[in-house]
């Protein structure tokens, strides 16, 4: 029994270190074949340049369209801010003795020619006092015509001795002083009729009114308020505030667009007069810019103006170059090694023909026209320049 199991043990150890054994040459055998496969792989990427077919290469630069734009005839310009007011303010009011208002014939916004009566006052009284001097011109001028005849009736008798020279010179005067009454009559008439045509409140010049401050049944008088203003020829002006430096570049018929806030339509205009004096306290002086009539031209209102008042060299670039942040305006520079850089400018006017940089730059730099907000300072770029019109 023990030598039977004895023997049947070795055969297990013997099948077991068979089956090792024939484990080991498999493995060896699966060894060489993939040593195989990779040295043939290995001699087709080397036959193929040294790089598998789908081994990732490196992004190409990215093609950016730049400028240098070198230096441009630009206009200096100047902002401010300030009110608009009618160019010639003019106050009416009573010219006359006055009296109570019996009707006023415009309004607000009314356009009205020089002498237009714009109020009228009671004037009952005053028209029979007219009346009355000019019944006593009549009266005046009946005695005169008496005064004439007498002397004509005289001058015939004198040649046959019937009157005598003391007469006709006596008469004479007596028709001389009469006619001088006439005068009298006619004049104290004529200056009663200017006194009633005082009573009309008329426009002292063409223009538009602006307010009204008078009704129907009102008592006016000599030194009242004022009834009504009116701009004259409906002309405007923006009263711009200045600094000193910015008076000193100003002159009249420098030209001016005028923006109401709140509006984006900009008005033509031209500075008519600069302020000799500087206020001491906020030591900013007036240039005054005057504007045709337009409805949305509103005395009292607020606006900004950029004058111009000059003209010098800046260079100018589109205004798809120039960008701005937290940090203000700046645009994107290519180096000499095809790097883009930023580059802090300042800008000055902007017109149809580009941007005005004041500062930053000299134009001699290669500058991206567009796509500069894809781009990143230190990126690698290829440029292109930008052909000119």
């Amino acid at each position: 029994m023990n030598y039977e199991t004895q023997l049947s043990g070795d055969a297990v150890i013997a099948i077991d270190e068979d089956a090792a054994r024939a484990r080991r040459r498999r493995m060896l055998t699966i060894g060489a074949g993939v040593a195989v496969v990779l040295v043939a792989v290995a001699a087709w990427i080397s036959m193929r340049g040294g790089k598998p077919a789908d081994a990732p290469t490196a992004a190409p630069a990215p093609v950016v369209t730049v400028i240098s734009p070198g230096q441009s005839k630009v206009a200096r310009s100047i902002s401010a801010t300030g009110s608009l007011a009618a160019r010639i303010d003019m106050p009416v009011g009573v010219v006359g003795e006055g009296g109570m208002v019996t009707r006023v014939l415009v309004q607000p916004g009314d356009w009205v020619r020089s002498g237009q009566v714009l109020a009228t006052v009671e004037r009952s009284v005053q028209i029979e006092q007219g009346r009355s001097l000019a019944a006593q011109v009549e009266v005046a001028r009946a005695d005169a015509k008496l005064a004439q005849a007498q002397l004509d009736r005289a001058k015939a008798l004198v040649g046959r001795g019937f009157i005598s020279a003391a007469d006709i010179d006596q008469r004479t005067a007596t028709r001389d002083a009469a006619q001088a009454r006439v005068n009298v009559a006619v004049a104290q008439l004529k200056e009663q009729q200017a006194r009633n045509g005082r009573l009309d409140i008329r426009a002292p010049a063409a223009g538009l009114v602006l307010t009204r401050g008078v009704e129907p049944g009102q008592i006016v008088g000599a030194g009242s308020t004022v009834l009504f203003r009116l701009a004259q020829g409906g002309e405007m002006e923006m009263r711009a505030q200045l600094s000193e430096a910015d008076l000193l570049s100003i002159r009249p018929g420098n030209s001016a667009v005028v923006t109401p806030i709140g509006g984006t339509r900009g008005f033509a205009g031209r500075v008519w007069q600069v302020s000799p004096v500087v206020d001491p306290q906020t030591r900013q002086g007036i240039a005054r810019i005057a504007l045709s009539y337009n409805d949305a031209l509103r005395p009292g209102g607020f606006a900004s103006a950029l004058i111009t008042s000059g003209s010098g060299s800046a260079p100018l670039l589109p205004e798809s170059a120039v960008q701005s942040d937290a940090r203000g305006s700046f645009v994107y520079i290519i180096n000499g090694r095809n790097q883009v850089e930023r580059r802090d400018v300042s800008v000055g006017q902007v017109s149809d023909e580009g941007v005005a940089v004041t500062s930053g730059i000299t134009g001699a730099e290669k500058i991206v026209t567009s796509a500069g907000a894809f781009l990143t300072p230190g990126q690698k770029v290829k440029p292109e320049m930008a052909t000119r019109p």
